[in-house]
């Protein structure tokens, strides 16, 4: 019984979701900002699409900080380069976004609230994980 429910703390920490029994998710821990870069040890993502670095009051998303192209299936070391300022002790919510709806397929399109490369949903649930920059 300990066995399973550490099993589903570490999946809850992680930030996944489960679809038709495909797991998507976000890996990623606290990290230092420091290089401009935030990483995600793994994304799992049924399509092809785009790991989206947010700031957050740690409940919702804000502005988009960072993305990175991710593939359909997993993804593993996947590293956004900043492109607005972090500070340490800021909280990130690392997202899966689709590649759906834009003018132009690989190129990152989304804006707060549109629904070009939006967030990806299951169960109503946005597929995500939040960490601290350092």
């Amino acid at each position: 019984m300990k066995r399973i429910l550490l099993s589903l703390a570490l999946v809850a920490a992680a930030g996944t979701a489960s679809a038709d029994n495909h797991t998507m998710g976000v890996e990623a821990m606290d990290q230092s900002v420091a290089n401009g870069i935030v990483s995600a040890a793994k994304v799992t993502a049924e399509n092809n699409g785009w790991l989206v670095v947010h700031r957050t009051d740690g409940s919702k998303p804000g502005p988009v900080v960072g993305h990175a192209p991710i593939r359909a299936g997993e993804t593993t070391d996947v590293a956004a380069i900043l492109t607005g300022p972090v500070a340490s002790g800021d909280k990130l919510m690392l997202m899966v976004h689709g590649e759906d709806g834009g003018m132009e397929t690989g190129r990152f399109e989304y804006t707060l609230g549109a629904k070009e490369d939006g967030p990806v949903k299951v169960d109503g649930k946005l597929v995500m994980t939040i960490v601290t920059a350092q």
